[in-house]
């Protein structure tokens, strides 16, 4: 800013230098052109020189202004319209959220009208069918955004949303393999893919998937990780239920070395050891997981590692030597109180059921609760105590969505959509 005001002075100065100087010393200028004689003072001579240069500069500018008015107001208008448009189509794309299939509808008909042009007037258009229940209308739309390559990636979305919804997974997973070749490091489009083959059976595709991701980064290592659980574990289920053990085993290996912590790849892969004669080898491993993560699935899956031959009471040594690792886990108690009962050794059940529900404070979990139930019956006979215990274990279930375990799931679709909701 100070540059531009000493400029302007410094012009300021050069023109009133000139105007002194012409008005002391004036001068004339003299010529004759076509017949005439002219002479006049050299200020005014300048003066009109200056006016000329002027006319021409600003004359021609005022004629651009003229030739170009009718496109500037035409774009001008194109522009008001895209505004209202786009200011349509996002109203719509509220509306469609909200639920509120009548406004949807007219902003449909003013994106439409306004953005003649616009390919996401199309998804609009769809979505307003989908939402009011023009299934056929909407699939012809999601048909024809399919084939515009500018939007091609959401009419293929849309058509496999409608292909999930409709039960189709053959399509759904031929339309995800499609959508893949159109963004492949789209982080919703291979989970998708992942969930598709695996519910397909594809192991083999689906690891392939999951490592594409992985190095191409849409995944992240540590994203990956629980779906690479998920995958292996799926895998060796069913490679567990065609008899091939071996393969089994080897799958679940690959989970449990995705996610050491995993407790279900821990517990599959020891099961899968005890029906390969490796029962030592399993149990050492479930011991030391619970070392570390004393949780019911270890517990469940310490228990399945009885040998052939378990009596009641080689299972409570077993348990109280599980206990032993970590005497302060309330999951090592319980499952030694369950033990115990089995072995009709009451008081041992007692003392370990009151040391749970102590460490799991009130109210004690459903599980605590129906042993409670289990021992006033077995013991006492006292079924009034039992039906008490019985109740709250019954509150204990709806409180907490039922008793879900403790082992970890991974769902691989997305809960929720990305920025439009096709």
């Amino acid at each position: 800013m100070t540059w531009r005001v000493l400029w302007f002075l410094i012009k300021l100065g050069v023109i009133g230098a000139l105007a002194i100087y012409f008005a002391n010393d004036p001068g004339r200028a003299s010529f004759d052109w076509q017949g005439y004689s002219v002479d006049m003072p050299v200020g005014v001579f300048a003066l009109i020189v200056l006016l000329i240069v002027l006319l021409f500069v600003y004359g021609e500018r005022m004629r651009q202004a003229v030739f170009r008015f009718p496109s500037r107001w035409r774009a001008q208008r194109q522009a008001i319209r895209e505004a209202k448009g786009y200011r349509a189509l996002t109203l719509g794309m509220v509306a469609i959220a909200a639920g509120d299939a009548d406004e949807s509808k007219r902003q449909t008909r003013r994106a439409r009208d306004l953005l003649t042009e616009a390919p996401l007037t199309k998804l609009l258009q769809a979505q307003t069918a989908r939402l009011t229940g023009q299934d056929d209308a909407a699939q012809k739309y999601f048909e024809e955004m399919r084939e515009d390559p500018e939007i091609a990636f959401l009419g293929i979305r849309g058509l496999m949303n409608q292909a999930l919804r409709d039960g189709d997974q053959a399509r759904a997973l031929e339309l995800a393999e499609e959508a893949r070749k159109l963004r492949p490091t789209a982080r919703w489009v291979l989970t998708e893919l992942l969930d598709l083959q695996m519910e397909a059976g594809l192991w083999n595709k689906a690891t392939a998937t999951l490592d594409e991701a992985e190095r191409t980064g849409a995944i992240s290592t540590e994203d990956a990780a629980p779906l690479r659980v998920r995958i292996s574990l799926h895998r060796a289920k069913r490679l567990s239920d065609d008899g091939d053990t071996s393969g089994a085993l080897k799958a679940a290996r690959i989970a449990m070395k995705a996610d050491p912590g995993d407790v279900d790849s821990i517990a599959a892969t020891a099961d899968l050891m005890r029906q390969s004669g490796q029962a030592k080898k399993a149990e050492k491993l479930v011991t030391g997981a619970w070392k570390e993560n004393p949780v019911a699935a270890l517990a469940q899956a310490y228990k399945a590692l009885a040998p052939a031959n378990a009596t009641p009471l080689s299972e409570v040594k077993r348990f109280e030597a599980l206990l032993a690792i970590n005497p302060d886990a309330p999951e090592g108690h319980i499952a030694l109180a369950e033990a115990s009962l089995a072995a009709s050794l009451w008081g041992e059940a007692r003392t370990h059921l009151q040391k749970a529900t102590d460490l799991l404070g009130d109210p004690p979990p459903a599980t605590v609760c129906r042993l409670w139930a289990s021992l006033e019956e077995s013991e006492h006979g006292d079924l009034t105590k039992a039906h008490a215990w019985l109740m709250r274990a019954t509150e204990g279930d709806v409180a907490s969505g039922g008793d879900s375990g403790s082992g970890t799931s991974v769902a691989v679709r997305p809960k929720t959509e990305e920025t439009l909701p096709v």
